[in-house]
């Protein structure tokens, strides 16, 4: 009898051991996997701080590319006091926060509304929004282009080579898909509260300004978040519904004033390159938490 149970008591500790080892294992690849995946991609903006500290001789010069002989600030300087790239850099930030409220103003109430007010189709309308953010930029741009010469020729205004054209057109990219994450985060808010408050006499708006804005401000930060990037990052629209210097922004001004004939001025690049990824950057430092957590929402619910 002393036996059996001890031979029962040893079963459970061996299984725990081995399941500790087979832990301890996962944790030893899982690290090693991310430092592969570290490096990997931390290549291209580490070379591209060291190769913004050198001269335009050195980057040249046949040494150690990964190495700063003679580091200097010198591309930083003539960047941040160049009229032209800061007005490259205000443009961005005025595209960028008109399309992050228009983008919210209009993904908001859409997603409550097919999320929370089912109607006939509302299932099928959800997916064709997302469907449109499937499709390139690289295919609306010239159909985007007619629309506004012809909006020209009927009206006289020219949008085309102005910066607020951008406005126009990057929500074709930042509503869908902002649309989709809310529509996520307010399918896995509970019932309880919408109908609550329909009892107690509220609106569907009050509904939405009063119980789900609140509740779902995480998913909303992950929709500003992603209408931001994408309007500070995009380069096609820019490129093609903007030529004259001062209507440019940051992606396309840096390749267009940096690179002349077959000169490239990489450290100005570079440069440019680094100070124009800051503000991303700086906005996923502090806000990814939130980030995670709406684009993660509507995985477990709903």
């Amino acid at each position: 009898m002393t036996m059996a149970t001890t031979i029962d008591k040893a079963g459970p500790r061996r299984k725990l051991r081995s399941m500790s080892r087979d832990r301890a294992w996962a944790l030893r690849w899982s690290y090693v996997f991310l430092t592969i995946f570290a490096i990997f991609f931390l290549f291209p903006p580490v070379y591209t701080l060291i190769t913004s500290l050198k001269t335009s001789g050195e980057i040249s010069a046949a040494t150690n590319p990964w190495w700063v002989y003679h580091p200097t600030l010198s591309n930083y300087r003539e960047l941040l006091g160049s009229s032209q790239f800061l007005r490259f850099f205000l443009n961005s930030a005025m595209v960028s926060a008109c399309v992050v409220v228009i983008t919210m103003l209009i993904s908001i109430p859409a997603a409550f509304a097919l999320a929370r007010m089912k109607f006939w189709g509302s299932a099928t309308l959800a997916t064709g929004v997302f469907l449109t953010y499937l499709i390139p930029d690289s295919l609306l741009f010239i159909p985007l282009f007619k629309m506004f010469a012809v909006f020209h020729d009927f009206t006289g205004i020219q949008l085309l080579n102005h910066w607020y054209v951008l406005v126009v057109v990057y929500p074709t990219l930042t509503v869908p898909f902002a649309t989709w994450i809310m529509i996520g985060y307010f399918a896995s808010i509970p019932k309880e509260l919408d109908e609550a408050a329909i009892i107690d006499g509220a609106t569907w708006m009050q509904t939405l300004l009063r119980i789900f804005v609140p509740v779902a401000f995480p998913g909303i930060i992950a929709a500003t978040i992603f209408a931001f990037t994408v309007s500070w990052s995009q380069f096609l629209y820019p490129l093609a519904f903007t030529t004259t210097t001062s209507e440019l922004v940051l992606p396309v001004g840096i390749i267009t004033t940096l690179i002349k004939g077959d000169v490239f001025n990489w450290g100005q690049i570079m440069t440019g390159a680094l100070l124009s990824a800051a503000p991303p950057l700086i906005i996923y430092a502090f806000l990814m938490d939130y980030y995670i957590s709406g684009l993660t929402a509507g995985a477990t619910k709903g």
